[in-house]
């Protein structure tokens, strides 16, 4: 498959060797020369920090999620599922580069069975269906070739009487799950945006089209399916913009019923620095004088658009996804 990720180094920890998928990993790469380690992921010496960020995109991390707790992950879903974190593609605006830093590696977690159990556990605490995200921290479906993870998900929440999964992916290599018994439990959402915003922000990862065409698939194959439009910008012509975007939308999936999640661009001053570094050509509008400030759910502030702005985004959308897609609903807009 054109452009899917292949590391040009591997880190393994000792004890993933363990189980079944970090032996076939340490086989698949051994030509790399896997470094084994212990518990602390390796650091890489010796480079300035674009040139460590750039080969640490390129880092496989074979490891064991070791928490002893699930991270909440609202408004998308109530926990995380940590089978995976860190993400290939190159999207100058990305929350990542803030949550991940200098250590961006594509991580893989081999203890997928363990994982799915304390899922099952936190599915029986609960009253009612219990949501959990799969690409909070990371795009599984990026190195799904290598894991096989998010097919082993989607199977075990098919068995689940109150377990609902979601991922969302800017990837659209979703052959592998199409013949999959999913008993609609599983959400397939695709990450998109405008053709200006892909033209100027997102590199590394597949076209606007591409990704449309997966989302066909995936409601073919009688999955629910969403989009997760976002970070959503304001600037000359946005409007005629977006609802080419929408037009394009519409046109390629079938009558159906979707799922949408809107986004307004958002930056902390520590994003802005860190991104400017990463990507010093990058044009993502950070003009703190132009949005307003505002703290988050973590404590920390973030600079929001005028609280004008959002709205006319947000009624904008809704009208809009309303026309083109009358059976949708809009799950939330922040």
């Amino acid at each position: 498959m054109k452009g899917i990720f292949q590391p040009q180094q591997v880190f393994i920890q000792q004890d993933a060797l363990n189980y079944p998928l970090g032996r076939e990993l340490a086989r698949r790469f051994h030509e790399l020369e896997p470094v084994i380690y212990q518990k602390r992921i390796p650091a890489i010496r010796g480079l300035e920090p674009r040139e460590k960020f750039q080969l640490s995109k390129k880092t496989l991390v074979v490891s064991l999620w070791q928490g002893r707790e699930f991270q909440s992950c609202r408004p998308s879903a109530h926990w995380q599922l940590p089978l995976v974190s860190g993400c290939p593609g190159h999207c100058h605006y990305c929350y990542l580069h803030t949550n991940l830093g200098t250590r961006p590696f594509i991580n893989v977690r081999v203890n997928i069975e363990e994982i799915l159990k304390k899922a099952s556990s936190l599915c029986k605490e609960m009253p009612k269906a219990t949501v959990f995200e799969g690409a909070a921290t990371s795009d599984p479906v990026a190195v799904e070739h290598l894991t096989g993870a998010l097919a082993k998900t989607i199977e075990f929440f098919a068995q689940q009487p109150h377990g609902r999964f979601r991922f969302v992916t800017k990837f659209p290599y979703v052959e592998s799950f199409l013949e999959l018994e999913h008993r609609q439990k599983t959400e397939i959402r695709f990450s998109i945006n405008c053709q200006e915003a892909i033209a100027a922000f997102e590199k590394g990862v597949p076209s606007l089209k591409r990704r449309i065409k997966a989302a066909g698939k995936a409601a073919e194959a009688n999955y629910p399916t969403g989009f997760l439009i976002g970070p959503l910008f304001v600037f000359p012509q946005w409007k005629e913009a977006y609802e080419r975007m929408l037009k394009e939308l519409s046109v390629g999936l079938p009558e159906g019923k979707y799922t949408f999640e809107l986004i307004s661009h958002r930056f902390t001053l520590r994003a802005r620095q860190w991104i400017n570094t990463l990507y010093p050509e990058n044009k993502v509008p950070m003009d703190e004088e132009k949005r307003q400030f505002k703290f988050g759910q973590f404590g920390y502030g973030k600079y929001l658009y005028p609280k004008a702005q959002r709205k006319e985004l947000e009624d904008f959308f809704r009208e809009k996804i309303r026309a083109y897609f009358p059976q949708s609903d809009v799950l939330y807009f922040v």
